[in-house]
């Protein structure tokens, strides 16, 4: 069983009630990234992403928006 690093881009804006628009704008970040990384078509994220997208939904712990979880391996 292999590890994968999961973000949790639509459980934050569920939670903070924005759209990935709204977060976009707020964290300057693309759109297009944040809409690959909720979807889960994007195999990377940067740290300065991460960065952004903590200061902008005020966020303290990297575990609100990322997580490691177990995958079969096919």
């Amino acid at each position: 069983m292999g590890k994968k690093v999961v973000v949790k881009i639509k459980e934050l804006t569920k939670a903070n009630q924005i759209s990935l628009r709204e977060l976009s704008r707020i964290s300057n970040v693309r759109k297009a990234s944040l809409s690959e990384l909720a979807n889960g078509k994007r195999e990377s994220i940067s740290f300065s992403h991460i960065e952004k997208i903590a200061a902008a939904l005020n966020i303290q712990d990297i575990r609100e928006i990322i997580d490691l979880v177990d995958v079969e391996e096919s």
